[in-house]
């Protein structure tokens, strides 16, 4: 009989956590149903990773879409969120009515490029003239995958359809009207891309007002063959990054070393700070003419560039704007909401 001592089991490993002490399946969805290959499906990881790395409050967000392929995505990410599936194109409404009603929860829009850019555009175009505090992310792969692989407003002139069809229409840059409109925070990027997406995605939580980011995303079912601009070999071949993006949170002690004249620090709204490092020559998100012209140029080359393409951190949000009380509307107490009636003939009396 053996004398010797059983060594001890070894010690389970602890498992990671955030700074809310959250794992990060935490921040998981429902399975999806979109198709394998989807680029949709690899914009929801980074906004799984993004939100977990920032340790923000599942219960204190606010998920939205209107109708599509790309509004199915809040479904995947955060189930312990809010989420409202408004119909097509008029999630904005429905985002401002949100935060309005509570300016304490963080909202973040997943919309499509037919969504956004085609039955939605007069909402959009309002959200960005008013700098609603709202993560808006378009996942643009050029056509309407759930209904058959239609061209959508933001497809390229030129670009061939999967049954041949040659597109004779010139596209709708979301990028260059939400910059024209008023946006605070423009951005593009590819969903083959993780780390750029993921740091963006953590630059616009940190952001307040509107983050605009549209994300060239491949339908792998009608729109990623031969012919196609969006497709992932097209935009791996065409993408112009601006330069590199690092993003460090407040409540992290990290110094970011760059060659000096090289690099440009934003500090954005919660204290964060924002690096990019310039591969473009000159070039500063923070000035909005030169980001127009950016935008004009790379389209005449047939290029997309990726990156923060225009900054105003401190820009005012619109519920800054309206001077809302700190309480949530949603909240106050019908006294508070609802004048007496002396206050009321008062009122009346004043316009006798």
């Amino acid at each position: 009989m053996s004398t010797e001592t059983p060594s001890a089991a070894p010690a389970p490993r602890a498992k990671k956590t955030n700074r809310l002490g959250l794992e990060l399946s935490s921040y998981r969805g429902s399975k999806t149903t979109l198709c394998a290959g989807c680029g949709h499906n690899a914009i929801t990881e980074r906004i799984i990773d993004a939100c977990y790395e920032m340790g923000v409050d599942a219960k204190k967000v606010l998920k939205l879409s209107g109708i599509g392929c790309s509004s199915k995505s809040p479904a995947y990410f955060m189930n312990a969120s809010h989420g409202f599936n408004s119909v097509h194109g008029r999630m904005p409404s429905v985002a401002t009515g949100a935060m309005l009603a509570n300016q304490t929860m963080m909202s973040i829009g997943v919309s499509g490029d037919g969504d956004t850019g085609a039955i939605g555009i007069g909402q959009f175009v309002h959200l960005m003239r008013r700098n609603l505090p709202i993560i808006y992310i378009i996942e643009d792969n050029g056509c309407y995958g759930l209904t058959k692989g239609q061209f959508s407003p933001t497809a390229d002139m030129g670009t061939k359809a999967k049954n041949g069809v040659v597109n004779d229409l010139p596209p709708i840059d979301t990028c260059a009207l939400a910059m024209e409109l008023g946006a605070s925070f423009v951005a593009r990027s590819f969903s083959g891309d993780k780390k750029q997406l993921l740091s963006i995605l953590k630059a616009a939580i940190a952001h307040r007002g509107t983050a605009m980011i549209d994300v060239i995303s491949p339908c792998v079912t009608f729109n990623d063959h031969e012919g196609s601009t969006k497709s992932y070999a097209y935009v791996q071949e065409h993408d112009e990054a601006l330069g590199e993006v690092t993003f460090v949170p407040f409540f992290d002690d990290i110094t970011v070393d760059y060659e000096p004249g090289t690099t440009k620090e934003v500090t954005m709204h919660d204290g964060s700070h924002l690096f990019l490092k310039k591969i473009a020559d000159d070039y500063d998100p923070t000035d909005k003419i030169a980001a127009s012209r950016l935008l004009h140029e790379a389209s005449r080359r047939g290029e997309f560039p990726t990156g923060i393409i225009y900054l105003e951190p401190d820009k005012e949000d619109f519920l800054s704007t309206l001077n809302l009380v700190d309480q949530p509307l949603a909240h106050l107490p019908e006294e508070k909401i609802r004048p007496t009636k002396a206050v009321l003939d008062a009122l009346m009396a004043g316009l006798s």
